[in-house]
């Protein structure tokens, strides 16, 4: 299956979620798209439950199924809780670190800068949008790229930092400080029903 590059506030609607995280996408019409989208929705399986959990977490991060499985495979190796140490892996991407240090308004639009050439990763240009960021990296945007419009854009919307992240705008320069928190993250999802889907 194909990463989805259709209507964000469509997919949004249909999950009963907002994969932007800031609830504009359901906040009008809290109801699923369509012409029986008014309708009542049918209860779920618990196997639809879990489903749709995975998609919810697939389409919040833009990621297509192979990724992310691949993704919870790795997660499953390392020694903490599975659904948390997914979530940090997720978090610890590329276009994620560039859509929370504020440098674009959405991840898809962070994944674009990305496969651009417009950032770089300890001084090295980075067009990789899945590539996983160590604690310590520093991410910038590169010298020919400061005056970017989609950038400035973004950077006076004023979004609000994680604590997991540092970012120097003047410098246009960032740090992965630390892994981040389970508190810090969405709480919305619950990442036990994505491991019950994979171990099932």
């Amino acid at each position: 299956m194909s990463r989805y590059t259709g209507p964000a506030y469509k997919k949004s609607r249909r999950l009963g979620f907002s994969t932007l995280e800031n609830g504009k996408e359901i906040a009008k019409r809290p109801y699923a798209p369509g012409m029986h989208g008014t309708e009542r929705r049918r209860k779920l399986s618990e196997y639809g439950v879990q489903l749709q959990e995975k998609q919810k977490v697939r389409t919040l991060y833009g990621l297509n199924e192979k990724q992310f499985h691949k993704v919870f495979e790795n997660a499953s190796k390392k020694r903490g809780v599975t659904g948390e140490e997914l979530l940090i892996l997720l978090e610890s991407r590329l276009d994620n670190l560039v859509y929370r240090m504020g440098l674009a308004n959405t991840r898809r639009g962070a994944r674009q800068l990305v496969n651009h050439g417009h950032i770089t990763v300890n001084g090295k240009k980075v067009d990789i949008p899945s590539y996983t960021c160590k604690v310590g990296d520093i991410i910038a945007v590169k010298e020919n790229s400061l005056k970017h419009p989609a950038i400035l854009a973004s950077l006076e919307a004023n979004h609000s930092l994680k604590g997991f992240v540092e970012f120097d705008k003047k410098k246009l320069s960032g740090k992965y400080v630390r892994l981040p928190l389970r508190s810090e993250l969405n709480q919305e999802i619950n990442e036990s029903l994505i491991v019950e889907f994979y171990n099932r």
